[in-house]
């Protein structure tokens, strides 16, 4: 009866179009996940140097009107939480670095941040991860302060997601 529920969870949701996914609904949410690389910045990065804070990891390009649209909005959000263990994480899979540069720069104006969210760039020789490639854009996962993945969001972060957040810390 599980295998039967899960196939029509997986129907309705493609049928409505609905974006979040369960974590019972993927094997990739069971293990913890490894990023690394370096930021646009130049400044190396792990992820795992980030246990202990609950992390919103956002796969993101700028060919993508979803993510342009919300990244103001996530990184206003993610400002509201600078007082708590909570970190924002974008990866962005442009074909171009400079596209990303270009356009962080301009989100930095519209929305300044005291410490900006670390933006690593996948394309970058030292980038590595085991997420794998996103197959819909925005997608995100949501990690407790242990580094696992709760929860995994397909397309627009809905706002339980930030409920979810405050949860876990």
């Amino acid at each position: 009866m599980g295998g039967l529920s899960l196939v029509f969870r997986v129907l309705v949701s493609i049928l409505f179009g609905l974006s979040f996914v369960s974590p019972s609904w993927s094997l990739e949410l069971k293990s913890p996940h490894a990023l690394q690389g370096r930021t646009i910045a130049g400044e190396p990065f792990a992820l795992s140097s980030l246990r202990g804070k609950v992390v919103l990891v956002v796969f993101w390009s700028t060919e993508c009107a979803v993510c342009r649209d919300k990244m103001p909005e996530l990184r206003a959000n993610a400002k509201g939480w600078s007082a708590s263990p909570f970190e924002l994480v974008t990866v962005s899979v442009d074909r171009r670095l400079q596209d990303v540069r270009d356009y962080d720069q301009l989100v930095l104006k519209t929305t300044p941040m005291a410490q900006p969210a670390p933006t690593l760039w996948a394309g970058d020789s030292a980038y590595r991860d085991t997420f794998g490639k996103p197959v819909r854009l925005p997608t995100s996962y949501l990690l407790d302060k242990a580094g696992q993945v709760v929860e995994k969001y397909e397309g627009r972060i809905p706002a339980e997601a930030w409920d979810r957040i405050a949860e876990l810390l």
